[in-house]
């Protein structure tokens, strides 16, 4: 059932709020135009050490046997890896033999929703109508009910927990690439994590279910609770209902898998094991490292399967172009809400009359995108200029050129004009 809350705002509340909400909006202007600037520097700056980088790459050949020669060199190699490490997960007594192994815990919660509708009142004032709903999901993190706005959820939508866990993850510290050893940051890029499919011990099923009967919610079957929590029971665990239930890779705490419950939790394993890979890396002895480009910036990749050089310093490149357009679009959107947020109080103002505040506030909204636009492309015109010179000329000349067009067609049009009156008499 839904939960309605309604609350009034005063005009003068709302002014001050809105007067308030300008130093956060000269901040976003100011943030939003920092990170335009940096970004087009950064862009530049990583397709320089790209290009540098690109220009002094060899071929490592053989993986198989280290190549002295080619120590403190930038390399390109693809080969397969290989690793003797047994990864772990200890609660659950997992072990295997791979790169990485990944335990994710989700919690079946009760999950507040909300929807807000505002409405301008005569004379400036606002109401708010708030409706909150509340669905069982599967959710990352337990869910706190005690801060749920309905007054009866802690009887209606109470969340509890079988058992508290956080996501795990273990990898190997041994990754061999042919001769080479990787080390821990190519380690983490490698990629492929398939689900892992998971048996539990007698002992660690039995220990499971004494920990989870212990701290069952008060809907459980009281003979869990009681049967496992009685040291002299003469019950054997093995006759006892079984809250831990394993089905491929998936773990489920729970009375009953089948129709979960608040509280129940749910685990997810999943293991990447070793595979064909491809780098970019400069080799130090039997290992290697980033390289550091004369400008600073480092360059290292590892790819998932075998590609060439010439693709994996493309697909570099593309990436460096990718993160340069969304971080564009980032600090061009917190320039137009800091605009918005510095243009707040005038729809405040003429939010005496409704309908008139719905108009100003539209219009400022306009404004704000405009201006944001503008601004945008002014900062990034100038940035070029600064770390792409060529290309900033190049954007002032053809603006300068379409300016001056739109000059003189206006000119032949007057002059047209005037041709085609008539003549005065004097």
């Amino acid at each position: 059932m839904a939960y309605t809350e309604t609350t009034s705002v005063g005009f003068l509340d709302r002014l001050g709020s809105s007067f308030r909400g300008i130093i956060v909006g000269v901040v976003l202007i100011v943030a939003g135009t920092v990170l335009l600037w940096w970004n087009e520097g950064d862009f530049v700056a990583t397709r320089d050490s790209l290009n540098e980088a690109q220009a002094i790459t060899q071929e490592l050949g053989d993986i198989n046997t280290v190549d002295s020669s080619k120590n403190g060199v930038l390399v390109h190699a693809s080969g397969p890896t290989s690793t003797e490490d047994i990864v772990k997960d200890d609660l659950f007594g997992i072990t295997v033999n791979a790169v990485r192994l990944e335990r994710k815990v989700e919690f079946y919660q009760w999950v507040e929703s909300s929807k807000t509708e505002t409405k301008n009142k005569l004379g400036g004032g606002q109401e708010k109508v708030t409706t909150y709903t509340y669905s069982q999901k599967w959710v990352n993190s337990p869910v706190n009910s005690s801060s749920f706005k309905d007054p009866s959820a802690n009887t209606n939508y109470r969340n509890t927990v079988l058992m508290t866990l956080d996501n795990f993850r273990d990898q190997a510290r041994n990754v061999s690439f042919g001769a080479y050893r990787l080390p821990e940051f190519m380690i983490s890029s490698i990629s492929g994590a398939t689900s892992l499919n998971v048996t539990l011990s007698e002992e660690t099923m039995a220990r499971l279910n004494k920990q989870l009967a212990s701290r069952a919610a008060q809907d459980a079957p009281r003979t869990v609770v009681e049967l496992y929590t009685n040291e002299s029971s003469e019950e054997t665990p093995q006759s006892l209902p079984s809250m831990v239930h394993v089905s491929a890779s998936t773990v489920m705490l729970s009375a009953s898998p089948s129709t979960p419950q608040i509280g129940d939790v749910r685990i997810t394993f999943s293991a990447t094991y070793p595979a064909p890979i491809s780098i970019l890396a400069k080799v130090v002895g039997n290992s290697f490292e980033a390289y550091r480009a004369s400008n600073g910036k480092t360059v290292s990749r590892l790819d998932m399967g075998t590609h060439s050089l010439e693709n994996m310093y493309g697909d570099a490149h593309s990436s460096n172009a990718t993160i340069t357009w969304i971080l564009r679009l980032v600090g061009t959107i917190l320039i137009i809400v800091g605009l918005k947020m510095i243009m707040a109080p005038l729809a405040v103002l003429a939010s005496v009359i409704p309908l008139l505040g719905s108009i100003v506030g539209a219009g400022a909204g306009i404004v704000s995108i405009l201006l944001g636009l503008a601004w945008s492309l002014v900062i990034i015109a100038i940035a070029w200029l600064r770390f792409r010179p060529v290309m900033g000329v190049i954007m002032l000349v053809v603006a300068g050129g379409f300016i001056a067009l739109l000059y003189l067609k206006g000119r032949a049009r007057k002059a047209a004009a005037k041709a085609q009156a008539p003549a005065t008499q004097p």
